[in-house]
């Protein structure tokens, strides 16, 4: 099976990469270890609240419909660049890749409006992060926003897009081993019911999520103890995007 891009998952990460890949002309291949009943990774047991950069109610209007009583009855805050930067290398004591930092604060809200684009429906998280302050709705967290349905309900709307946008899905599918031309990776080895596939590509991304699933995995990276802990989350989260990518030489860190 020959394709532009294959990607190795099925969450939010990887539907994002595979739609914006398909803006671009590309085809398209999506490998799921789940059935489809049980696919969309961890991202179907997240909250789906976002974290973007936004300077104004103006902002924000770009990514939801607030009505005139919610702006008039709530106090949104700002998260700036500015604040999105300092709470990212507060948190991290700087040690965060700086291209990869800059890409994620600039572009968060550009990604929001994009998102929004493929049919995804944001509302003010009025739930979890906010309170009455008095008598007026006030965030903390600097966490306004939502996706309506949770992770859920992202994946479940990303999923339609990908449909439409004439994606291929593979479920049941999953991925064994990367497949290399000389120091170029052309293709993912698979397992489909029991049965080897390959999938060509001019590129691989892997979007499989961690190894929370993966008890041995857990032990040894995390500490003794931990392949006793109970995660939430998808069963099929195994590292093996992980495990692929350190077979063929990939930094373990970094």
């Amino acid at each position: 099976k020959q394709y532009d891009v294959v990607l190795v998952g099925k969450g939010n990460a990887a539907l994002c990469a595979a739609l914006a890949a398909r803006d671009e002309g590309a085809s398209v291949a999506m490998l799921e270890a789940a059935s489809q009943d049980e696919s969309g990774g961890n991202s179907r047991f997240a909250g789906g609240v976002m974290r973007f950069a936004y300077a104004s109610v103006d902002d924000l209007k770009r990514v939801t419909d607030l009505t005139d009583a919610e702006v008039a009855d709530s106090d949104f805050g700002t998260n700036t660049t500015d604040e999105f930067f300092d709470d990212l290398f507060r948190l991290t004591s700087f040690r965060t890749d700086p291209t990869l930092s800059e890409m994620l604060v600039t572009q968060s809200l550009d990604t929001m409006v994009w998102l929004r684009s493929k049919g995804v429906k944001f509302v003010p998280n009025f739930g979890r992060q906010s309170a009455l302050v008095n008598g007026k709705r006030r965030f903390f967290g600097r966490l306004p926003i939502e996706a309506s349905g949770g992770g859920a309900g992202l994946v479940q709307v990303l999923d339609k897009a990908a449909g439409a946008a004439g994606i291929d899905v593979f479920y049941s599918t999953r991925a064994k081993r990367l497949i290399q031309d000389g120091d170029r990776v052309v293709g993912v080895q698979a397992s489909a019911a029991g049965k080897p596939v390959e999938f060509m590509a001019k590129a691989v991304v892997l979007a499989c999520g961690g190894f929370e699933a993966n008890p041995e995995m857990r032990a040894r990276y995390l500490g003794a103890g931990w392949e006793l802990a109970k995660v939430r989350g998808s069963r099929y989260n195994q590292g093996d995007g992980i495990k692929m990518a350190l077979a063929i030489g990939a930094q373990p860190t970094g």
